[in-house]
């Protein structure tokens, strides 16, 4: 009895070791199309930026862009987008790419699919009140999927873009707009896709990464657009 019950609670741990490493991977779904990176010799990569928008500070990153003259991609929430739609028409008419990032930025892996329908639809109808006219992307909260969202996704055609480089997530890294900087641009490859978070106070070191990441890629040789152009480049 002793051996039957370790044996059982040792396939939990390994069923619930596999199902936490499949919801995690930024390369890999049951269903659907999955992009985290793009495969192409050209010198091009996507920032993108997820949360929001917010009246804080997207008009700060509008500027920096401007600045620059580079794209970017702003995966939004459909409530913030509602409540600050202003920000989010000023992305589109800056010439920037809204992604879908959800309604209310839930954990969805065990949703169900009404739930997930309500969460994906309703965002997208703020996404077009806000102007956007290309493809909708979309980019799961936290990365996070499992079953029926990838399912979902799938059966909506809807491509579920990650990323292969998130200076802020990397184990031990300081909340340093340097080290952030740094990461980003000794990790960058053609096609990559930088995932960053900007909208929040909690992002300031993020924030003033950005133009030292824009100035260090430009340097490299890199060009930044919109997901959906890079997706081009494949």
């Amino acid at each position: 009895m002793t051996k039957l019950l370790l044996k059982l609670v040792l396939l939990f741990v390994v069923i619930s070791y596999g199902i936490w490493k499949l919801s995690a991977s930024t390369e890999f779904q049951l269903f659907g199309e999955l992009i985290h990176k793009v495969d192409t010799e050209q010198k091009l990569v996507a920032l993108t930026f997820d949360d929001g928008p917010t009246p804080h500070y997207t008009a700060e990153i509008l500027h920096l862009l401007d600045l620059y003259q580079v794209k970017a991609t702003f995966f939004v929430t459909g409530s913030e987008t509602q409540r600050y739609m202003t920000q989010a028409k000023q992305i589109v008419a800056a010439g920037h790419q809204l992604g879908n990032h959800s309604w209310s930025h839930p954990r969805m892996l065990f949703m169900s699919l009404d739930e997930i329908s309500r969460e994906i639809e309703g965002t997208d109808q703020q996404i077009r009140a806000a102007g956007f006219k290309g493809e909708i992307l979309f980019r799961p909260p936290y990365g996070k999927k499992l079953l029926l969202l990838p399912w979902y996704l799938a059966k909506t055609h809807r491509t579920n873009i990650m990323w292969d480089i998130a200076p802020e997530t990397f184990d031990g890294l300081p909340d340093d707009s340097q080290t952030l900087a740094a990461e980003v641009l000794a990790q960058v490859q053609p096609g990559s896709i930088v995932l960053l978070h900007l909208m929040y106070k909690s992002g300031d070191a993020s924030r003033a990464a950005l133009p030292i990441i824009i100035k260090g890629l430009k340097d490299k040789g890199y060009r930044m657009v919109t997901v959906s152009e890079l997706l081009t480049a494949q």
